[in-house]
């Protein structure tokens, strides 16, 4: 058996960063296995649903890496893959069904909806109960569509209890009386997911369903759809809810919820997808990072979790930084281009902006706050604040401070080489007597204003000549 599982989101807004995890999911299993995954479009809502949403989905999953085998813009035997171009495919199923007594045509009003859904709550009566599902008004029924009239099909529900076996909740079991005769096929011709999505999923002979716990209720009416059209069933894995810290399901007041959203704040795919894969499943080796290309040979479906997952920023932010930190640097100049806005290092050469990147790359989380790096770089002000009044005021300090000052009115460059600075720590040394902290502390002090920060030896070559003369002349 070949696995095939598929990913199948509607394109009525930005995709979710629930949906790409369960699109992680399906992918990196089907790769596990050396199977498909499919990519279809769920359409249907035709006023909700986009080509602009359709598309921003796309890129967004092409962005995580997760490229379909089938699907939009590629294609495969058993399209299309989009399910408004998959009408006349339903109908004829549903059609079939009611020919079959499977199913029947409802033409009860919406009053009379109303009343039994009433009465349903009121008495615990079924949810339906018109005369439509009796089989001596089907032939009156047929008739009035065959004259032209329109009435939605509904599926005939039997008298039995449905269950069904999950690869993360064990044996599920709904007993009979839980669902009355639901839609199938709306008055308009539309299908109702949970009929459209077993059809498509039985055409494409879709072997594994990974998708939210949430869906658990809806596995309900599609094993029993799965059973009156005689359709082998997938094998399904509910995996769990993302909540936020408050322990309520993911929603904007948690944050970014758009995989575009983090896009544009400056995460890695990488990081994203990083994260997404441990909420919910974890490593047989228990690391915490990784690459997707590396779990092909250890994800399993017996490692999801029943336990929901608490959708945590900071650890995903603290992710984002550990694969900044292991980019080599030609990377790193590259994939940051995109999200640097300071003026000065656009206009730096590439050597710069490397050992820039590479100085600071082990204090930042997302690629913008190298932004707010260039400007403590550039700061010509220096904050008197206590920790700098205290270097200030050692007796060595003053001394320091003298030499630097002198020292920078010799530079005619923009910048301070790496030799020259060596030679100006040498003689504060050698010909002033001072070391060990004194030293280190009162040059930082004198020539960043801080009392902590990155190597010097780095960090002054990259500063601006105009700034440091700045700087030494306010203390």
């Amino acid at each position: 058996m070949t696995v095939r599982v598929r990913f199948a989101p509607s394109p009525t807004g930005n995709l979710h960063i629930g949906g790409a995890r369960t699109a992680l999911y399906n992918y990196i299993f089907a790769k596990s296995q050396g199977g498909k995954y499919i990519l279809r479009i769920e359409d249907t809502d035709k006023e909700r649903s986009t080509k602009e949403f359709e598309a921003s989905q796309l890129d967004d999953m092409k962005w995580l890496g997760l490229v379909h085998d089938e699907g939009p813009g590629i294609g495969g035997e058993y399209g299309p893959y989009h399910q408004i171009e998959r009408l006349d495919i339903y109908m004829k199923y549903a059609l079939d069904l009611v020919e079959q007594g499977k199913a029947f045509y409802d033409f009860c009003s919406d009053e009379d909806l109303e009343q039994m859904s009433l009465k349903s709550k009121e008495e615990g009566t079924p949810p339906y109960t018109g005369k439509w599902k009796e089989s001596s008004t089907w032939d009156e029924a047929k008739a009035r569509v065959a004259a032209g009239e329109k009435a939605p099909i509904r599926f005939l529900v039997s008298d039995k209890d449905v269950s069904f076996k999950d690869h993360v909740r064990g044996d599920v079991k709904f007993p009979k009386g839980m669902v009355g005769d639901f839609v199938i096929m709306r008055t308009n011709g539309v299908p109702t997911y949970n009929f459209c999505n077993v059809i498509d999923d039985h055409l494409h002979k879709i072997t594994h369903v990974i998708r939210g716990e949430d869906h658990v209720n809806n596995t309900l009416r599609q094993v029993l759809v799965y059973e009156a059209i005689g359709a082998d069933m997938p094998e399904f894995a509910h995996v769990s809810l993302l909540i936020g810290e408050d322990r309520q399901k993911l929603s904007k007041r948690h944050g970014a919820t758009s995989v575009k959203q983090y896009r544009e704040q400056g995460y890695l795919p990488e990081a994203l997808v990083n994260y997404l894969c441990l909420l919910g499943w974890s490593h047989p080796d228990e690391k915490d990072i990784f690459k997707i290309e590396n779990l092909k040979d250890v994800f399993s479906l017996s490692r999801f979790s029943k336990s929901h997952a608490i959708y945590d920023i900071e650890k995903l932010k603290w992710m984002n930084g550990q694969h900044i930190k292991a980019m080599d640097v030609d990377e790193l100049l590259t994939r940051t281009s995109p999200f640097m806005t300071n003026d000065f290092y656009n206009q730096q050469t590439d050597d710069w902006k490397k050992t820039f990147l590479e100085l600071y790359k082990e204090k930042i989380t997302l690629f913008p706050d190298f932004n707010e790096k260039m400007d403590e770089l550039l700061n010509e002000s220096v904050e008197m604040t206590e920790d700098l009044k205290d270097i200030l005021s050692w007796e060595t300090t003053p001394a320091i401070r003298d030499h630097i000052k002198a020292e920078l009115e010799k530079v005619s460059s923009d910048y301070v080489d790496t030799d020259a600075f060596s030679e100006w720590m040498n003689f504060c040394k050698k010909e002033l007597k001072i070391k060990g902290k004194p030293l280190f502390m009162g040059l930082r002090g004198v020539l960043t204003g801080q009392n902590h920060g990155p190597d010097l030896k780095v960090l002054i070559p990259l500063t601006p000549v105009n700034i440091l003369k700045k700087r030494v002349a306010s203390l």
